[in-house]
């Protein structure tokens, strides 16, 4: 799975809610129609359910009934107000069950994705979980994620004697990326790791 967004508080009181993006493609994964699968994060409220579960009523937080987070959201509607993703999900009508999805994790199929066009772009589930080396080949650690800043990508590494360090995915930084290999080259200047 691919997560590409996580929802935030609601918007209004028609059940539309913030989004993180977690994609770099926000338009083509929160276009109308598209299918979103649903992994718990930290929902406060709410339960998940299982795939073909039965589905309460989107009243059910009225009604003093725990509402369950769908396995899946389909969305209604995405737009963009002040540099926020905002998503309307069908059959998500009211401030309350939108607030029942806070924290819920949004996601795709890894498989559903094609592979970007251009060579020095890459998805993040293709980055994670690579081996981090020097240009000499010593070990620094394994890509733990990616976060997406707004001055460059920062590859999440997580280091062999714990804690995690910040790599900006920039060309000077970061001069190889080795699908194959299995590894991600990093030449980090004095210091970087050690912040």
């Amino acid at each position: 799975m691919l997560v590409v967004g996580r929802v935030g508080k609601p918007h209004g009181i028609r059940g539309e809610v913030t989004v993180e993006v977690r994609t770099d493609e926000p338009e083509a994964r929160f276009a109308p129609g598209m299918v979103l699968r649903t992994m718990p994060g930290v929902t406060p409220r709410a339960r998940h359910t299982e795939p073909g579960a039965p589905q309460p009523s989107p009243a059910a937080p009225e009604q003093g009934v725990a509402f369950q987070v769908p396995a899946e959201l389909v969305v209604e509607s995405a737009r963009w107000h002040q540099g926020r993703m905002l998503v309307a999900f069908e059959g998500i009508a009211d401030r309350d069950v939108a607030e029942a999805l806070r924290g819920t994790l949004l996601a795709v199929d890894s498989a559903d994705v094609a592979a970007p066009e251009d060579p020095e772009e890459f998805h993040d589930h293709q980055l994670v979980g690579l081996a981090v080396v020097t240009p000499a080949g010593d070990r620094l650690g394994e890509v733990a994620r990616i976060d997406h800043a707004p001055a460059s990508d920062l590859l999440v590494l997580r280091r062999p004697e714990g804690g995690t360090a910040l790599i900006p995915f920039v060309k000077a930084i970061v001069p190889e990326v080795d699908l194959a290999g299995g590894r991600v080259v990093v030449d980090p200047p004095a210091g970087l790791l050690d912040l």
